[in-house]
């Protein structure tokens, strides 16, 4: 049976922390590929929160090109709206009826899991990574949620945001693509 990881999020912008985990779930679970797949209007933050979602999906897919076994999806920018992991998983689960779909997260989303819109039906149709930093151990989690640790995960897209706006330098948080697109855009300056 296929495995298909689903990485979700803003990646405003996309780095190494989310590369790594991505990378990581794949080797741990032996996934076939992870979709990247770039949130259109993540629920918890307005539009002006966040950078344009062609920003986003231009970063991210700059990001993956060099894993074969990475790819990036726009259905969520399609779709339009909010943007609800639900919604996402039973779209993937219609593209690869016969796979076990794994939406790979972060700890702090997958401890909000119960507030998610549907969570009894998405955690029916998926099974959960959950990516902690090295030390910190998630107890008590429900039956298909799994945690791994990464050791990247220190890196955050807010401090990234918040060192450009700063004029601190982010070499070496992001691949250079990402960090060059960036510049180029003026993304993040105010």
């Amino acid at each position: 049976m296929e495995r298909v990881g689903i990485m979700g999020g803003t990646f405003d912008p996309v780095h190494y922390g989310h590369l790594v985990t991505a990378e990581e779930a794949r080797c741990e679970f032996r996934l076939e590929k992870v979709i990247f797949v770039p949130a259109g209007q993540p629920p918890h933050k307005t539009t002006s929160q966040i950078s344009d979602p062609k920003h986003r999906y231009a970063m991210t897919r700059m990001a993956i090109t060099t894993n074969p076994y990475f790819q990036i999806s726009s259905l969520e920018m399609e779709r339009g709206g909010i943007s609800y992991a639900i919604d996402t998983i039973r779209q993937v689960t219609g593209l690869y009826p016969s796979a076990k779909i794994y939406f790979i997260t972060g700890a702090d989303a997958v401890l909000e899991i119960l507030n998610w819109k549907n969570v009894e039906e998405l955690l029916s149709l998926c099974y959960f990574i959950a990516a902690t930093r090295p030390g910190y151990r998630l107890e008590g989690l429900k039956e298909n949620i799994f945690y791994m640790e990464v050791p990247a995960l220190a890196i955050s897209s807010s401090e990234i945001r918040r060192r450009v706006r700063e004029g601190k330098p982010i070499k070496y948080l992001l691949p250079e693509a990402v960090e060059d697109y960036i510049n180029k855009h003026g993304l993040y300056r105010h």
